[in-house]
């Protein structure tokens, strides 16, 4: 599933979902990398880091026809916790 053969030719239906990382930036507000694509942006909240991911995929992907259908935003913080010697 996920493909359609027609005429020989195989064509990819757009059911592809783009993950981006979203992560704190150091100097503040957000960023966000696109997993296995080169796409990045960043923003100072949340909503618009969200426009600018859905700014950053159309632009990326211009034919509607490979542009993927969702886009998962998926937030990460690092933390280091010390763990006390016992």
């Amino acid at each position: 599933m996920g493909r359609l053969a027609t005429n020989s030719t195989v064509l990819y239906s757009r059911v592809m979902e783009l993950i981006f990382e979203i992560r704190d930036a150091e100097e503040g507000g957000l960023y966000a990398r696109a997993l296995g694509q080169s796409i990045f942006t960043e923003a100072d909240t949340w909503d618009e880091l969200r426009a600018n991911v859905l700014e950053a995929v159309s632009l990326h992907f211009e034919d509607a026809k490979t542009r993927p259908r969702l886009v998962q935003m998926h937030y990460v913080k690092d933390e280091l916790v010390p763990v006390e010697a016992a």
